[in-house]
């Protein structure tokens, strides 16, 4: 690909599901690429490498564990629901690894596009695969954060839930609708450099009105409502039933929760089409 190619940055662009599939299809190689690249690119120059990307979520799975076991003395809505310091640390762990794959999207989305002024001006480059290559870089680090935590069960308690096969499929839906806001956030940091700030505060705002660090059972009745409005609040729950409880997740719930997550990533995505003419203009 040439750099001297350019294209007009005020065409219109198609705007449908449809359409959006067909670019996933033809530009799926470059998507692998270059989240290939930007999961080498976090660790370039690095000692260690890639090998960092293990030894993070141990390290805070560790520190985790000591924090709320040893020096807050917590403990997981009692014995009867699995009150142990080990259980608790994987519990806790759960919760953050949905957490952080949705803050991490979230996080990186208002740059995404202002970082990569030359894709927008002068190459042809299909930036709306932007945010897919941001989602696909973080769905490796919660691969791999995953992985420490089933090591880290089994350790524990010497077995491992079958209901752990159906975590790819609670995840999904987040995965959806972090991608919907994912191009709504990308457009909108072109025009309001301030969405940064913001999203850095709602991600912690979200953290502690998510059962993170507690089970919803421990919340009040009067504003459980208000817990369970969190889009992360369902994801947890579900993820900690396949991961830790061994139960089947809420299929209905999550079916629901996907038809809703899809009409977000069609909102976002003719969002990001619309709005992408004016790019050019600001940056």
């Amino acid at each position: 690909m040439k750099s001297s190619t350019t294209i007009n940055p005020h065409a219109a662009h198609p705007t449908s599901l449809t359409s959006l599939a067909k670019n996933l299809a033809l530009h799926r190689e470059l998507i692998l690429q270059m989240t290939r690249r930007e999961v080498l690119g976090r660790y370039k120059g690095s000692a260690m490498g890639l090998t960092w990307s293990f030894f993070n979520p141990i390290f805070m799975l560790v520190v985790y564990t000591f924090v709320f076991s040893e020096i807050f003395k917590s403990r997981w809505g009692g014995a009867a629901e699995g009150g142990g310091k080990t259980q608790f640390a994987v519990l806790l762990f759960v919760g953050m690894i949905v957490h952080g794959l949705f803050a991490e999207i979230l996080s990186r989305a208002p740059s995404l596009i202002v970082n990569n002024i030359n894709y927008v001006k002068k190459v042809i480059f299909p930036i709306e695969i932007m945010p897919i290559i941001a989602v696909g870089a973080t769905l490796f680090h919660t691969l791999i954060s995953t992985a420490v935590l089933l090591v880290a069960f089994i350790i524990f308690n010497g077995y491992l839930h079958w209901t752990v096969i159906f975590f790819p499929l609670v995840l999904l839906p987040l995965v959806i609708l972090s991608t919907g806001l994912a191009w709504v956030l990308a457009s909108l940091g072109v025009f309001l450099r301030d969405v940064s700030q913001f999203i850095g505060i709602l991600i912690t705002i979200l953290m502690f009105l998510s059962p993170v660090f507690y089970p919803i059972s421990a919340v009040p009745e009067n504003f459980r409502p208000y817990i369970m409005a969190n889009p992360l609040t369902f994801i947890i729950e579900q993820a900690r039933a396949a991961l830790i409880f061994g139960q089947i997740p809420d299929m209905p719930g999550l079916a629901i929760y996907t038809v809703v997550a899809i009409g977000v990533a069609g909102a976002g995505y003719a969002w990001f089409q619309k709005t992408r003419k004016g790019f050019a203009d600001v940056l």
